[in-house]
């Protein structure tokens, strides 16, 4: 498929009280790769980003950030992997970030989450998550997905998780206890969010709470694209709860969860400095998507796939074709947007001044590592970035799964 973007720009709608902040199916964004090969050059996808163009104007409902006020990203960048933090993982998926220099990280396919020593990389088991769905035989993308830290974690110990059961997807909190037995520190499972739609493939799964102190969570379309569309439907969305799972004050739609629909299948959030909310996109087969996401808003899905001309929907700000992308985790550090990338083997840079792109995105990585799933921001200039090569869509190599530390600039 010949690969373009197509730069499109959204406006931002912030409540006063608030701020706001893949996997597709098989032939689509997805799909199945060869084995890792040396990495070739590759040149950015075909577009012509423009700062000076201007998003339209719409009188914000609250106090919204200054696109103006952002220090824009340097036109060009590089990234290099410093070392290997750890290895031998088996489809590490969400990752999470304590105070205390560990890390977080969940197992697909087993269930299990893993903490793991910034500093040393020293591996301790935390214990499995109660959930009655495998992936290893099936092939499909579920399973223990996302994963968010309270954030009064230093003293309550309370974490949360987006998993899968055999009937639907779930976020349940847990505690955890430093200092029981190694594989034995999570305990009281409680679920406070179920009935999100689950299929083999087009789960979401992505969690995080924003800088208002508010649970996100990503949904899929769960291979039912009208689900999307349908606001009293969890799926192809975008949730934003309380810690008990209860629709957030400030909620677009009364009584509801959902913060943004119109979505095929979201796996990457992030906010920037200013609170501006960002996600990545999986789309069908002719556009993955970079999207701005503002409160209420529609993205278009089945209706629109990529920019499009329909009135009420939000395009994205960047697009690119399914063969070289496929986003998964994003990251936000010196003012860009870094964005994994499954099927294309790459990691994106994605450069902002505000809501707009400063320069054409451009790949790096580009095969060395394989598929690319998780990134994670630990300052400005360092990034972790997750391999997703035991996934059982290529053939793992020597000490996949990997959680890489990278260094940008």
């Amino acid at each position: 498929m010949r690969s373009r973007l197509i730069t499109g720009l959204s406006t931002m709608l912030v409540a006063a009280a608030t701020i706001s902040g893949c996997g597709s199916g098989a032939g689509a964004g997805d799909a199945a790769t060869t084995t890792p090969s040396a990495s070739t050059s590759s040149s950015p996808p075909v577009g012509t980003p423009t700062s000076s163009t201007t998003t339209a104007s719409i009188t914000p409902t609250g106090t919204a950030p200054s696109a103006s006020a952002s220090t824009p990203a340097p036109a060009t960048g590089s990234v290099s992997v410093t070392r290997t933090l750890a290895q031998g993982l088996n489809v590490p998926w969400g990752l999470a970030r304590t105070s205390s220099g560990d890390l977080f990280v969940t197992s697909r396919d087993t269930g299990r989450i893993t903490l793991i020593n910034l500093s040393s990389g020293r591996s301790t088991a935390v214990g499995s998550v109660s959930q009655s769905v495998s992936n290893v035989d099936s092939g499909g993308e579920a399973g223990l997905l996302g994963i968010a830290l309270s954030p009064r974690f230093d003293t309550d110990h309370q974490l949360f998780v987006y998993y899968s059961t055999a009937s639907d997807n779930r976020i349940a909190r847990l505690s955890y206890d430093p200092t029981a037995a190694a594989g034995h520190r999570l305990s009281g499972q409680k679920v406070i969010l179920s009935g999100i739609p689950h299929a083999v493939h087009h789960n979401g799964g992505q969690l995080a709470f924003g800088p208002d102190g508010m649970l996100y969570a990503s949904t899929g379309d769960a291979s039912q694209s009208a689900r999307a569309q349908d606001r009293s439907d969890l799926g192809g969305k975008i949730l934003r709860m309380t810690a008990d799972g209860k629709p957030a004050s400030g909620n677009p739609f009364a009584g509801s969860v959902v913060w943004s629909y119109g979505h095929r299948n979201v796996q990457g959030l992030a906010w920037d400095s200013k609170g501006r909310m960002w996600a990545s996109e999986f789309g069908d087969k002719a556009a993955d998507e970079l999207n701005l996401i503002v409160k209420g808003r529609n993205y278009g899905w089945p209706d629109e796939e990529g920019k499009g001309s329909g009135s009420g929907y939000t395009d994205p700000i960047a697009q690119w074709g399914t063969e070289e992308d496929s986003p998964s985790g994003i990251a936000i550090a010196g003012g860009s947007v870094w964005m994994a990338a499954l099927k294309g083997q790459r990691l994106w840079r994605i450069p902002l001044e505000g809501d707009k792109l400063v320069a054409q995105p451009a790949a790096f990585l580009i095969e060395k590592y394989g598929r690319l799933r998780s990134v994670m921001a630990l300052d400005d200039h360092t990034l972790l970035a997750t391999t997703s090569n035991t996934d059982g869509r290529q053939t793992p190599g020597s000490g996949d799964d990997r959680i890489l530390v990278l260094t940008v600039r």
